[in-house]
């Protein structure tokens, strides 16, 4: 008997909902989040064939990438595909989930994916954000800092790019005076006591924060815990938009586009005019991410692949790289087997189902 709320605390585990742009609408949308899950189905976006294909399989979660309310809405009638949406979905008890650019903003999410599936070394994320990082300094007994340190590695502290466990610390004297209604580890009410003390020190992601301070006064033996919190303006590499990567072999302009059509089982690309050089290094961000064509620029990539590109888009990518539109569809698709082998992983005795009704509301003529 497994709670929906379970799942999506997993869920938020691995692309925490902090880092969704501040224009998205990330999270829990319709539902009641403490039902017992009775089926998962995974899909791109929520239509009125995915809530009947909910319905028939007896799956009350659905899991999608684009969020159904988005942007705002003022009414939920019948009138409108999302009020449709929205009313049978709470009609047959089902919750409506959506991983959207919190899913895109994580080195493991639908960019990791179509670089790994692209084959790509030595990826990275492509503009990673700054911001999202802290630091803990806590002042610890010398018999004390391992049983500390753990507990802090252990809620998640000290995780640093492909490291883990890692920290830093210094000794020193601290000094305190309990007073009368003090009941210290160390030392006696009144008198001033000077001890030998580690200063540890760990990075942290913001989100986590709640929990870190709450694993380390845990473990901590003193009383009162003197310990200091910073924000970090560093760069986290394991967050942000975008991936990039090299491909094993340098291919040409045209051997690259037929591998990307063969790869990402394209009907259609779009590209610019080639440059007549060869591609090696690829950047790549699924869905509408024209705004990093800058940042592929700046580090050095042959080729950037996207969607949703402008005639004029094109026109600025002339010569200095190829610029390729597989389709915004077609770009993020790959999220529903992404979420399918993360979710069958973690949860054994769930059902959990790629839904078969296809959203892409773009036709090809060919």
């Amino acid at each position: 008997m497994i709670p929906i709320k379970d799942i999506t605390n997993y869920l938020e585990q691995w692309a925490p909902l902090c880092y969704q742009e501040d224009y998205d609408n990330s999270g829990l949308l319709v539902g009641d989040p403490h039902q017992t899950v009775t089926g998962v189905l995974i899909c791109l976006d929520v239509t009125e064939a995915v809530i009947e294909e909910a319905v028939h399989t007896g799956c009350n979660l659905i899991i999608a990438h684009h969020p159904l309310i988005f942007p705002a809405i003022k009414n939920i009638t019948k009138s409108t595909h999302k009020g449709r949406c929205i009313m049978q979905a709470i009609k047959h008890d089902i919750t409506i989930y959506a991983m959207h650019t919190n899913l895109d903003n994580v080195a493991t999410g639908i960019n990791g994916h179509m670089a790994t599936r692209l084959n790509l070394q030595q990826q990275c994320v492509l503009q990673p954000k700054s911001s999202t990082l802290q630091r803990l300094t806590v002042y610890v007994p010398l018999a004390s800092v391992d049983v500390v340190r753990d507990a802090l590695h252990a809620a998640g502290a000290g995780n640093i790019g492909n490291y883990t466990h890692c920290s830093f610390r210094t000794t020193g004297t601290g000094t305190f005076q309990p007073n009368d209604v003090a009941n210290p580890t160390i030392g006696h009410k009144g008198t001033l006591e000077q001890v030998e003390e580690y200063k540890l020190e760990v990075i942290f992601p913001t989100y986590l924060s709640k929990h870190i301070i709450q694993a380390m006064q845990k473990a901590h033996p003193y009383e009162e815990v003197a310990y200091l919190i910073q924000p970090l303006g560093n760069q986290n590499h394991q967050v942000g938009g975008g991936m990039i990567g090299d491909l094993e072999t340098a291919l040409d302009t045209h051997a690259f586009l037929v591998y990307l059509k063969d790869t990402m089982q394209l009907q259609h690309i779009r590209h610019s005019v080639p440059n007549h050089n060869n591609i090696k290094r690829v950047a790549l961000c699924g869905g509408a991410g024209i705004s990093l064509l800058p940042e592929a620029l700046k580090n050095g990539a042959d080729a950037f692949i996207t969607a949703d590109v402008k005639y004029h888009n094109f026109c600025d990518a002339a010569e200095k790289i190829l610029l390729v539109d597989i389709g915004h569809y077609e770009s993020e698709v790959g999220m529903k087997q992404l979420l399918h082998s993360n979710l069958s992983e973690q949860y054994k005795t769930i059902r959990l189902l790629i839904s078969q009704s296809t959203s892409n509301p773009v036709c090809y003529f060919c």
